[in-house]
């Protein structure tokens, strides 16, 4: 073989080399763990960040806290402990205010930039999953249903400036869990588990106007993420585990895919066109090629329902919440977002 054929063989193979190690390169790294040895056994329930403040907030759900973490240090620097049950959270930065659901008192509680008691608002019991309106200053939360001991669950409406119930919209389900909220026009997607469907809201006048059965796919759904730009949620299911997508205009079902079990929370990177998935013991990472295609790139074991996470595309990290349980010791571990 000549020096000239040679050469290119060489930068083929090189090419060729470079590029199944590209495709092999898991797309999260761990990069820090962060140890939280006082807590026992039991769920985390969901993540917000500040990034105004570097703060993130943890609602440790059956140990009673909330747990505060240094975003530019990874280290814990404040507990938030006069809670039942924390569930979801929504922060103010222009008031340095922090809005927590706590299902078992049945209110969102309120904490000034010093951590302390700042006010309530009386809601039923089992207020859980949440999501905020920035351009309303709005907090929309899940309560009463089954942990109520009610047939309905409700999504009351919070001013977040006058801090009070606004309105409510009743849902005919005991069992509802997450809520997507459309930026570009009023909609309002939420999981109904307890009827295997997605109901689509309108935030406007707080009326149903569609309800999008999945249940052909998958029952229990849980967890909810929107690619608003390609018009597409992303609905993850626990039975079985599935990370369904629909057409947010249709309501059609155009993948479906296995993923893992008992998935809570579930986040889209418009960066890198991924869904990252986190469910008991595995967090899946799947692709999106385009709106209606999409591949399982990374099966990353993790934890006994370790299935608490957050996107935090600003800053490139993924947090996963891992609860206490036998010997394994509570922590939260910080992965790096590959390109």
């Amino acid at each position: 073989m000549n020096k000239s054929k040679a050469r290119v063989f060489f930068i083929v193979f090189l090419a060729l080399v470079i590029g199944a190690w590209a495709q092999d390169k898991p797309p999260l790294e761990l990069a820090q763990t962060i140890s939280l040895s006082d807590l026992h056994d039991g769920d985390f329930d969901h993540f917000l960040f500040d990034l105004t403040g570097n703060r993130l907030f943890s609602t440790a759900e059956e140990n009673s806290k909330v747990l505060v973490f240094d975003l530019k240090t990874n280290k814990l620097i404040h507990t938030i402990a006069d809670l039942k049950a924390p569930h979801s959270m929504a922060y103010r930065a222009d008031l340095s205010k922090l809005f927590v659901a706590d299902g078992d008192l049945g209110e969102v509680k309120i904490y000034d930039t010093n951590y302390q008691p700042a006010g309530s608002i009386k809601l039923r019991e089992g207020a859980d999953a949440s999501s905020y309106d920035p351009s309303t200053k709005y907090m929309y939360v899940v309560n009463g249903g089954k942990d109520a001991h009610l047939p309905n669950s409700y999504i009351s409406v919070i001013d977040t400036t006058s801090e009070k119930v606004i309105a409510e919209i009743k849902v005919d389900s005991g069992d509802v869990e997450g809520i997507a909220l459309e930026k570009s026009g009023p909609r309002m997607f939420v999981d109904i588990r307890g009827n295997n469907t997605v109901e689509v809201f309108d935030r406007a006048n707080r009326k149903l106007v569609a309800t999008w059965s999945i249940a052909q796919e998958g029952k229990k759904p849980t967890a909810i993420a929107f690619d608003e730009g390609s018009h597409r949620l992303f609905v993850g299911t626990r039975d079985p585990g599935k990370m369904i997508v629909v057409d947010s205009d249709s309501g059609k079902v155009v993948a479906s895919m296995p993923a893992a079990p008992m998935v809570d929370d579930m986040a889209y990177d418009s960066e890198n066109k991924r869904i990252y998935f986190a469910g008991n013991q595995f967090i899946d990472v799947f692709r999106q090629s385009d709106a209606d295609h999409y591949d399982q790139v990374a099966h990353i074991p993790t934890a006994f329902r370790a299935k608490t996470a957050i996107l935090i595309p600003e800053l490139k990290l993924y947090y996963l919440a891992v609860p206490h349980h036998e010997t394994q010791k509570a922590e939260v571990r910080v992965y790096k977002i590959m390109p």
